[in-house]
């Protein structure tokens, strides 16, 4: 005996002309996020040498960008009703844009940090409005795409990498750089909002009992509280881990490689490419890899891969095993964020969002901390030292990653 299930007309039929339309506006303004930031960070070593910062200040300005993202961040719902995610969407890669030509052309060491602070702020309040809006597409699509579009994030970051280096191998200005770059990718977000959904934000609905998730229930006991506590400060290691290795490759591999290990300053760019290349690779073929071998043992190998590679990569110091220490971190990172979302969004105990909230809100605290304290341990020692971070927080995913899901066994037939 069959039940007949109801089926969406739309669901059934899939994705039209306007839906597939909306999907490649948001991976657009996914490509542009990525790449307008990206084109700033190789640029990073000249603007401090201009400056004549040292390792303590350049670490504590780079800091502002992750605390205008904090400081934004409750903002940016509001913003969305407001204003609608695509349009927010837009608006904040356009002054994204602005904020990091404003960056680099900075005069004083306090110009820049104001720069990136509010740079931060409107590239926070872009990656809620583009996230926002591709989970409005994926609804339509009514299976999971969201992935597709953080690949394309990374494709952007490289994209905006490799301008870079050749901007910097042409001797271009990086004021004339950095104005091209945001008007060529203000342009590509403005003609992407021509084919974004139109009408309001969707109403966030509760999901009826039989969609697998537990329902809101009962103040849990003690014991279950503190198990709740523990395990989501869990989730937030495993996720703050992924974002300072992320944040390492962003803004030290550049003036690593060309201050310790002498690299030409185009070479020197090729750190963070590689790093964001290879957690692009990571991106692709971690949901394979999940679903054959379970989030645990992939955020596990991921550590391991971390801790080995980048701790050869400093302990035999040299700019091809830099690079490919970059590599192999960035790698390993690339499931990270999205395993541990995942596991604090299906907490029980919890309402519904409420765990992806906490773990999303808390791991902006690497890319707050990690600039001033790899900073610091570089004015005392060498940027080298200050890098072992990096493999440091390998060995934490290592030890907390037993918080995430073993592999689902297929359900029998």
């Amino acid at each position: 005996m069959c039940t007949l299930v109801p089926v969406k007309l739309e669901e059934a039929i899939g994705p039209d002309t306007r839906d597939r339309r909306a999907r490649a506006a948001v991976a657009a303004l996914f490509l542009t996020n990525g790449a307008l930031f990206a084109n700033l960070i190789p640029r990073y070593p000249q603007i401090k040498a201009d400056l004549g910062l040292g390792e303590s200040a350049y670490g504590l300005a780079l800091a502002a960008f992750p605390t205008g993202a904090i400081a934004a961040g409750l903002a940016a719902g509001v913003l969305v009703r407001r204003l609608g995610s695509a349009r927010l969407a837009v608006l904040g890669t356009i002054l994204t844009g602005v904020c990091v030509l404003a960056a680099a052309s900075a005069p004083t060491l306090w110009g820049f940090a104001v720069a990136l602070f509010l740079a931060g702020a409107m590239d926070a309040l872009t990656d809620v409005a583009q996230n926002a809006h591709g989970l409005r597409v994926q609804r339509r699509y009514g299976r999971s795409i969201l992935n597709s579009f953080h690949a394309v994030w990374s494709i952007g970051a490289v994209t905006g990498g490799v301008m870079a280096a050749g901007a910097i191998a042409l001797d271009l200005p990086r004021q004339i750089h950095l104005g091209l770059s945001a008007v060529i990718f203000s342009g590509v977000a403005v003609v992407a909002l021509r084919w974004c959904l139109p009408g309001p934000e969707s109403p966030t609905a509760e999901e009826p009992a039989s969609s697998g998730r537990p329902a809101p229930s009962t103040p849990a006991p003690e014991r279950t509280r503190a198990w709740l506590v523990g395990t989501l400060a869990a989730l937030v290691l495993i996720a703050t881990a992924g974002t300072v290795v992320e944040d390492a490759g962003n803004s030290w591999a550049a003036v690593y490689l060309s201050g310790s290990l002498n690299a030409s300053a185009a070479v020197a760019a090729s750190g963070f490419i590689a790093l964001v290349g290879a957690q692009f690779v990571g991106r692709l073929i971690g949901d394979g890899c999940v679903d054959r071998f379970g989030q645990r043992a992939v955020a596990r190998a991921g550590g391991l891969l971390t801790v080995v590679g980048m701790g050869l990569a400093l302990a035999f110091p040299s700019v091809p095993g830099t690079v490919l220490g970059f590599a192999a971190a960035g790698l390993g990172v690339a499931t990270l964020v999205p395993a541990a979302m995942h596991a604090a969004d299906e907490l029980p105990g919890l309402r519904p969002g409420t765990g992806l909230t906490v773990v999303s809100w808390l791991m902006r605290m690497g890319f707050l901390l990690s600039p001033p304290i790899i900073g610091v341990i570089a004015e005392s020692t060498s940027v080298r030292w200050g890098l072992t971070l990096v493999p440091a927080v390998g060995l934490v995913v290592i030890v907390f990653s037993g918080v995430l899901g073993r592999r689902r066994e297929p359900s029998p037939l």
